[in-house]
């Protein structure tokens, strides 16, 4: 028979005595559990480890009668010197899939297989159980260090399931590649859009530019474009021909307006824009214009609105369309058009008749009383409702153009222009009256000093509040709505509809949705 207390006494046999017979195992638990309770802690040999001596004064048999729960054991780190484990978080350790006293006694030769496989093994707070070899530090080259670590297949992430995948924004269709262009060279303005179709009677613009270039300086007393003149018309559209030029346009319309039109030489002009910038301009005729100015503000006619009369103060014209709505509204609102006239007169020709930087109320008036008396000759019967001087619930005023921009960036007090403030603002009749007081009251530097103004528009601000209260003494309306948009959103939204691009949309959203 072996002693039960030999496996306990310091020895230089180590591991062997853990590997002896079961009943000597058994004998050692009983022991164990059986002894009384001793204060102190003990050492216990780890695994393939010399056991340590007990303390001067204690026996080995004390040592082996501590209770479980407050023996500590010793482990080896990575670094080949003794750790101390608690037993209780051993325990844990047990429950993690480490092998059990239980087990080690029932199945005494099987257990150091055990141990070898829960070596990697982890707890259940996450701590790796310890090794029984230690960790080996291998050098790796420079380029294995700069290689990425490889991912095992079970930590990649794994792919987003197609139903939480973020969509594409709604801007985008299938017609990435098919732009439309629309350039306006005006009398007082150079501008140009390009623009993608989304939704029906709806565009994206891609980019953009305007400039100012003052086609229409000196017109009215020479009836020619001036050499300064048209040379600053010829920049700004060559910047206009390179932007086209770096994109796959599929459609595009170029037009010129009031100043090429009266100007003796306007088609001398055009002929030199094609040969120095290589864009080719049309002169659309006042109808066009007219009907274009409807086409691009279409979307701010609101459906409980059944007449209107929008009007477009340019730089050389001014173009007034009345829209009356019936129960059949068709999908181009300038089908609806009634009347219009196109005014020889805007904010050039009439700033420079009557000056534009000094204006007192009594220029102001007379300015006002000209464009009155050009508006008396425009026979247009009055609005439905408007009987008796009642204005119609059903109608208001929409103004394109610089001229109303400017009032209602003024109105808001902007810190710098903001067109998505400013287009489809409502302003009410006092409103509109108030702003046109205090710019009358400002003088040439205080208009130019204003951000919504701006030196380049501080002479002709004040001809277009003249224009625009001579349309208001015309058709009297508690309120107008602003539109900063013009002839070539006009362009861009009859080109798309001539080539069916949203009726296109319709049918494929409609085929999709009864494929589903």
């Amino acid at each position: 028979m072996t002693d039960p207390d030999r496996g306990l006494r310091p020895s230089s046999e180590g591991a062997s005595a853990e590997s002896r017979s079961g009943e000597a195992t058994l004998r050692r638990g009983k022991a164990r559990t059986n002894a009384p309770k001793v204060s102190g802690a003990a050492v216990v040999a780890g695994e393939g480890q010399a056991a340590t001596s007990a303390p001067a004064g204690r026996s080995a048999t004390n040592e082996a009668h501590e209770p479980v729960r407050k023996r500590k054991r010793r482990r080896r780190g990575h670094s080949g010197q003794a750790q101390t484990v608690d037993l209780p978080r051993a325990a844990h350790a047990d429950r993690a899939g480490a092998p059990s006293a239980e087990a080690e006694h029932s199945h005494p030769g099987k257990s150091g297989k055990k141990r070898r496989r829960n070596r990697n093994r982890r707890s259940l707070q996450g701590r790796p159980l310890a090794s029984g070899k230690p960790a080996v530090a291998q050098v790796a080259s420079p380029a294995a260090a700069a290689a990425p670590a490889k991912v095992p297949p079970a930590a990649r992430p794994q792919q987003q399931p197609a139903a939480e995948r973020p969509r594409p924004p709604a801007a985008v269709s299938q017609w990435s590649n098919e732009l439309y262009a629309a350039l306006d060279l005006g009398t007082n303005n150079c501008r140009l859009l390009v623009a993608q179709p989304t939704r029906p009677g709806q565009f994206r613009v891609v980019d953009a530019f305007s400039r100012i270039v003052r086609l229409g300086e000196g017109l009215a007393a020479s009836g020619r474009l001036s050499a300064e003149a048209m040379d600053r018309a010829v920049e700004a559209l060559r910047v206009c021909a390179a932007k086209l030029a770096g994109r796959q346009i599929r459609r595009m319309r170029l037009i010129a307006t009031e100043a090429c039109r009266a100007a003796e030489n306007g088609e001398e002009f055009l002929r030199r824009v094609t040969v120095e910038t290589g864009l080719e301009l049309e002169i659309i005729n006042r109808e066009t214009e007219a009907r274009l100015a409807v086409s691009g503000c279409s979307s701010l006619v609101g459906r409980e609105a059944r007449s209107v009369v929008l009007f477009d103060i340019g730089g050389g014209s001014s173009e007034i369309a009345v829209i009356r709505i019936g129960e059949n509204r068709s999908s181009r609102l300038a089908n609806h058009i009634t009347h219009w006239t196109s005014l020889p007169v805007g904010v050039v020709t009439l700033s420079e008749r009557h000056g534009g930087r000094d204006v007192t109320p009594e220029v102001f008036e007379a300015m006002t009383a000209e464009v009155g008396e050009m508006l008396a000759r425009f026979d247009c019967p009055p609005l439905d409702g408007a009987a008796d001087g009642a204005v119609p619930q059903d109608f208001h005023l929409i103004g394109t153009s610089g001229t109303v921009t400017t009032l209602a960036g003024v109105h808001l007090d902007l810190p710098r222009y903001d067109r998505r403030r400013v287009d489809g603002l409502w302003l009410s009749d006092a409103e509109v009256s108030a702003m046109q007081a205090k710019l009358l009251s400002w003088d040439y530097k205080g208009r130019a000093a204003n951000p919504c103004i701006g030196p380049d528009r501080a002479d002709l601000v004040l001809a277009g509040c003249a224009i625009l209260e001579a349309i208001r003494r015309r058709w009297p309306s508690p309120r107008m709505r602003v539109a900063d948009r013009g002839l070539r959103e006009g362009l861009l939204t009859d080109m798309m509809a001539d080539d069916g691009v949203w009726r296109r949309a319709r049918s494929r959203r409609l085929f999709r949705d009864r494929g589903r």
